[in-house]
């Protein structure tokens, strides 16, 4: 997978922050706060009196944090002195349960220690579309938290959107479509281009491959010298399993050619044909997106996104499927880490 453009002209700021009033009940140890512009999203959680120890207060607040996120779908916790890797995959398992090891992988990220990854490990001047984790998998986290180790020297936001408004932003006769005729997502491996299949799978074994697949609905075609062609077709919106909403859900812009930044896009289109290209979407038919579609989608993205700058401990945890997440261009230094918990396989799959 490759760098998505990540236009951001749109984008709010996480400046003036005003209190909400909430009964909290045992939770005087905390306050919650919100952004002046966007009073919804995030939630912002920080300790009321010094000393309050996240992965402590966590652990006896599940419920609260769980409906919370439900109703708010991203919160960011700050000001709790996060300090280690360790600490924060307890905080995850304290929350969701174990952490989740990073399969069917479509991004190139470093294990740091448990279950515990870098964020994407694209090039720092370049910047990454909004997106919902592993919205293109079988099964995918439900939820997904990040850890700011070490703020960038400059840039390197992580902005969030949320995913209810941008399924009220795109055009009712688009949805209907999707709905109708799904999405496919072809997949091109060992072109030089990308990850190569052995990554992607956690695997050197065809064997497992072809039986990942096909207990998946995968269709695998291989190709000359090691290479490996896969094409799939889900679904473009699903039904949130706790609160029943339907959620846009699917990686058709995200994937697609014409969402890379342009210099890569071109270079692609210049060396591959088509059908080789790393990654790309159609409708569940094969048959091909209309630009117009693509151009409303990502506008639809990029106009709900809202911007934070990291601070170093910051936590961020968001309902992945009612939130999406995005990454701006950045000087280093920049750690920024990421882990997963609770996957779901919707009916569809099952």
């Amino acid at each position: 997978m490759l760098t998505n453009q990540n236009q951001q002209s749109g984008s709010l700021k996480l400046g003036d922050i005003r209190r909400k009033t909430v009964n909290v009940g045992e939770n005087e140890l905390i306050k919650t706060e919100y952004l002046n512009h966007s009073p919804n999203f995030p939630l912002v959680i920080k300790p009321a009196v010094k000393g309050v120890d996240l992965l402590a207060w966590a652990k006896s607040n599940r419920d609260f944090l769980q409906s919370e996120l439900l109703k708010y779908a991203a919160i960011l916790f700050r000001d709790f002195k996060v300090n280690s890797i360790e600490e924060f995959e307890q905080i995850i398992a304290a929350i969701c349960g174990e952490a989740l090891e990073y399969r069917y992988r479509a991004s190139p990220r470093t294990q740091v220690g448990g279950r515990i990854y870098t964020s994407t490990d694209y090039p720092s001047d370049q910047s990454i579309f909004p997106h919902n984790e592993h919205a293109y998998s079988p099964t995918f986290p439900l939820k997904i938290f990040f850890f700011c180790m070490s703020p960038a020297a400059e840039g390197g936001q992580t902005p969030i959107g949320s995913s209810r408004k941008v399924f009220e932003r795109i055009d009712p006769n688009i949805r209907d479509r999707f709905i109708e005729k799904q999405v496919m997502y072809m997949r091109n491996f060992g072109d030089g281009f990308g990850l190569p299949w052995q990554t992607v799978f956690q695997t050197t074994d065809k064997t497992k491959v072809e039986e990942y697949c096909q207990s998946n609905g995968i269709e695998v075609e291989w190709k000359a010298n090691n290479r490996l062609r896969t094409r799939q077709v889900g679904p473009a919106i699903l039904k949130h399993p706790q609160t029943g909403e339907m959620v846009w859900f699917n990686h058709a812009t995200f994937f697609h050619v014409s969402t890379l930044e342009p210099t890569i896009r071109d270079l692609l289109l210049t060396t591959l044909p088509e059908e080789d290209l790393p990654t790309n979407t159609y409708y569940g038919d094969g048959s091909t997106i209309e630009p117009s579609v693509l151009a409303e989608l990502r506008t639809a993205y990029q106009q709900e996104m809202v911007t934070f700058s990291w601070q170093k401990g910051d936590v961020l945890m968001l309902d992945n499927m009612l939130s999406i997440h995005a990454r701006q261009p950045f000087v280093p230094p920049r750690k920024i880490l990421v882990g997963m918990a609770e996957p779901y396989t919707p009916i569809q799959f099952s």
